[in-house]
């Protein structure tokens, strides 16, 4: 479990930019700064329909990586690869629905597995989750990014159970070009920023077709989930609480346990419920940039599970949700989990 989870995380990595950007396109109403408002409301059609290619930094606390990426809009569907270019090899490449991971050094992930984040977030574009509620936008100035003239729009958390959030978009495009994600004493946790970037040029075919050597898997992406039937996959456990705001929004599927993730419309995280296995995981909080990883073990009768939260959250919070975290029927869970 514990070595699947860091695999995810390197997948996340590779998909920092669709990350942020998806999750909050389609997902912003208005806001209490009606000018950060409007440059919010440009990131979804800057994402999907602008023509870019480059490459940026990657920074979660100590650990630094570099991405190349190239996005197109053709034919009515976004097509994206995303290339990890220090650190080992890997890759991403979306085209329209269809996305596969390639992570050769660990083996490839199964995306169905994997925290429902950035091109994974898909079904979260569609909620209009009300962020003017839990978050604060203001205007902070302008900047230049990589030769383009940008303005900076602020997201501070009204509430300690999140983060904050600053963000960079390039002037003709709306295009997000920088972030820092901040906690609660201004720190910066995570941050991404273009070191070269070409906007609107023509790109062809063959910047889109999978280079790393391995066995391809893929995944189709669902847009027709519903958050009923989201809930209908927390059977035979329930979660107690959960920061305000964070409504259920995917269930990727979990080996012989189950998953569901949350979003607020910004940020992301997601429950797995599974039976402990025969090796003893570590507990307690550990911390990658801004992604925290909370584990406990949880004893139903003679069965014992593993209770494992991974997002976007403060440790606190994070401790919160998974201590809220209850089995109901653990011979239904340690059944079919899967």
């Amino acid at each position: 479990m514990y070595q699947a989870l860091i695999a995810v995380f390197r997948c996340r990595v590779l998909s920092v930019l669709m990350c942020l950007v998806l999750a909050l396109a389609g997902s912003v109403p208005v806001l209490a700064d009606d000018e950060a408002s409007a440059w919010l409301k440009r990131l979804g059609p800057a994402l999907n329909m602008t023509s870019y290619r480059g490459v940026f930094v990657y920074a979660r606390g100590e650990r630094v990586h570099s991405m190349q990426i190239a996005h197109r809009y053709i034919d009515g569907a976004v097509e994206e690869r995303l290339v990890l270019q220090d650190g080992g090899t890997g890759e991403i490449v979306r085209k329209g629905m269809n996305v596969v991971c390639v992570l050769p050094e660990t083996g490839r992930v199964q995306l169905n597995q994997v925290i429902p984040s950035g091109p994974f977030a898909e079904a979260f574009t569609s909620q209009l989750v009300p962020v003017n509620r839990w978050y604060q936008a203001e205007m902070k100035g302008e900047d230049r990014v990589a030769g383009y003239d940008v303005v900076s729009v602020a997201l501070s958390a009204k509430d300690p159970y999140r983060y904050s959030h600053q963000l960079w978009l390039e002037k003709s495009t709306g295009l997000l070009v920088k972030s820092h994600v901040r906690n609660s004493e201004g720190d910066v946790l995570e941050q991404f920023q273009y070191t070269s970037l070409y906007i609107g040029e023509e790109i062809p075919d063959s910047e889109f077709e999978i280079r790393t050597q391995g066995r391809e898997i893929s995944r189709t992406l669902d847009e027709t989930a519903s958050t009923e039937s989201v809930v209908q996959r927390m059977n035979g456990w329930q979660l107690g609480w959960r920061p305000e705001g964070f409504v259920p929004a995917a269930a990727p599927r979990s080996g012989k346990g189950q998953a569901v993730a949350f979003s607020d419309g910004l940020a992301a995280f997601s429950v797995f419920v599974e039976p402990a296995g025969p090796v003893t995981m570590p507990t307690g909080a550990s911390l990658i940039g801004a992604t925290t990883v909370y584990m406990r073990q949880v004893k139903e009768g003679e069965n014992v599970f593993l209770v494992t939260v991974v997002g976007e959250l403060p440790p606190q919070t994070a401790r919160q949700v998974a201590e809220s975290v209850r089995i109901e029927d653990s011979l239904a869970l340690g059944a079919g989990g899967s």
